[in-house]
């Protein structure tokens, strides 16, 4: 029996990252545009520590992995994975024993690993962002335990792009454990990266571990409302003071390390220094969070192009609205009935406005279930806090609200907790309009399909709009429904009518 809180039709796939900080397994319900974590583990080996020095990797850590890929096999099979993909960085690829352990990780595994190469981890890694994001366009920069990878992308194209020996490990290594040595030599490796004429005034992604555990730690000191690391976005002035922090100071004596892992704590200095090297050589307009990396970048160039092109955000609301609501035709029909509503109402919107605008009607059902006294906050805090991708934090906001105000109707934004400084006020009242807009249709369908696709608004005569509703359908008028249509109505500052015909 299919179990009910899954995608019927798909099989899981898992992909075994094997790095130089981390080994790690993350299965996915399926290699889809937007896939999903079933299970996701990491085990620590260290399998690139010390190898500056000896060129090897050490006996301890490469039990570690071996035991590691052992347990993630047994658990591939337990989950009923029918594809695996082990890829293996950049410690596996340069150390002199590297070809014996990867002979023995293959039979942990009991299935071949693919090395990647410096030039493919960049590629990887720009389709992570491009997987992850909508449209982005900038430079994208993976930071492992090894090296770091930055390739620029444009345009749905990925450029050309370069490794470097500036992982959090091997900096540490390289340095002797000393962050102004490992700050100089970032500074000469970045400096002679030659993309600084491309990368000038334009987004950085940043990708790994240690930069979102780097920029999960400005989130808390900085009290920020919205607790999701992808597409975070911190402008440049603002995190000057803070990189300079992480990397003099004792990182179990920073403020709000508390919310950090203590076997993360110790290469935050040198994602800091990296990311100074970053800032000073490349100039960017700002840092932007990629929890999308190699993993899900490998996974989205194995899809088909009719795939890659699907909207990630479109779909992750169609597969929640499909899991979690009444009924996803309705939902769809929302799609349609809104478009047609802000047409026919002169409600302008821009192309990035409208794709919100849709994703919010697939999600608008998906808090049914809880008691109705708080459908609402548990739509705010499930949209907001969702695994989606490419929905940047005000997008986040915007869907939240939404929803929430769907269910409570008083748009009072004392509710946002902080939320209304991620959000700017254009957004704030078209979450309004489309939630006023959700409040008439809910009473009028009863959240299912049939109703909404028969509905017209026409410019009536005396003045307005009417709403025309087919005779047979007259019954579902009534006090709540009027009422509902006058509230719309002000919100949208348009003469509204119901008109049976």
């Amino acid at each position: 029996m299919h179990p009910n809180g899954r995608i019927p039709g798909r099989s899981p796939v898992a992909v075994v990252d094997i790095g130089s900080n981390s080994v790690r397994l993350v299965i996915y319900e399926g290699n889809v545009r937007a896939p999903t974590t079933l299970f996701n583990e990491k085990v620590l080996s260290g399998l690139g520590r010390g190898i500056a020095q000896t060129n090897r990797l050490d006996d301890k850590s490469v039990a570690s992995a071996i035991s590691a890929l052992k347990r993630f096999r047994a658990l591939c099979d337990q989950s009923g994975v029918e594809e695996i993909h082990p890829i293996a960085t950049a410690a596996a690829r340069e150390a002199i024993n590297g070809p014996d352990f990867v002979a023995a990780a293959e039979a942990a595994l009991r299935c071949p690993i693919t090395i990647l190469s410096g030039a493919d981890e960049a590629h990887y890694a720009a389709e992570g962002v491009i997987a992850g994001f909508h449209a982005p366009n900038g430079i994208a920069g993976d930071l492992g335990g090894g090296s770091l990878e930055i390739v620029e992308v444009a345009d749905g194209r990925i450029g050309k792009g370069i490794t470097m020996p500036l992982g959090g490990l091997r900096l540490q290594d390289m340095s002797g454990n000393d962050v102004t040595k490992a700050r100089a030599i970032a500074e000469n490796y970045v400096a002679g990266s030659d993309f600084a004429a491309v990368a000038a005034g334009r987004p950085f992604y940043a990708v790994g571990g240690t930069w979102r555990n780097l920029f999960k730690l400005h989130m808390e000191q900085s009290g920020y409302p919205v607790h999701v690391m992808h597409g975070y976005r911190a402008k440049v002035a603002e995190i000057e003071v803070f990189l300079a922090n992480v990397a003099k100071g004792d990182p179990d004596k920073l403020p709000g390390i508390a919310t950090i892992s203590r076997n993360r704590r110790s290469l935050l200095a040198f994602g800091a220094v990296a990311m100074q090297a970053v800032i000073s050589q490349l100039k960017p307009s700002e840092i932007v969070l990629s929890a999308y990396g190699v993993r899900e970048g490998y996974l989205h160039s194995r899809l088909w192009d009719e795939e890659k092109a699907q909207d990630p955000l479109l779909e992750s609301a169609r597969e929640l609205s499909f899991l979690r609501s009444r009924s996803p035709i309705h939902n769809e029909e929302l799609v349609d009935w809104s478009t047609r509503t802000f047409e026919a109402l002169s409600i302008g919107e821009t192309p990035s406005e409208a794709r919100l605008r849709k994703a919010a009607c697939l999600l608008t059902d998906i808090s049914w279930r809880a008691h109705p006294d708080y459908r609402g906050r548990q739509s705010l805090s499930i949209i907001v806090n969702a695994n989606i991708p490419a929905v940047d934090h005000p997008g986040r906001v915007y869907l939240a609200l939404a929803n929430y105000y769907r269910y409570e109707g008083e748009f009072d934004t004392s509710i946002l907790d902080g939320m209304g400084s991620v959000v700017e006020p254009r957004l704030l009242y078209l979450a309004r309009v489309l939630a006023s807009l959700f409040r008439v249709s809910y009473l009028l369908t009863a959240a299912m399909p049939g109703v909404l696709g028969r509905l017209q608004w026409k410019q009536d005569p005396r003045g307005g709009f009417s709403l025309v509703i087919p005779r047979d359908l007259e019954p579902l008028l009534g006090e709540r429904p009027e009422a509902r249509l006058q509230a719309f109505s002000k919100i949208v500052e348009r003469t509204l009518r119901f008109d049976v015909r």
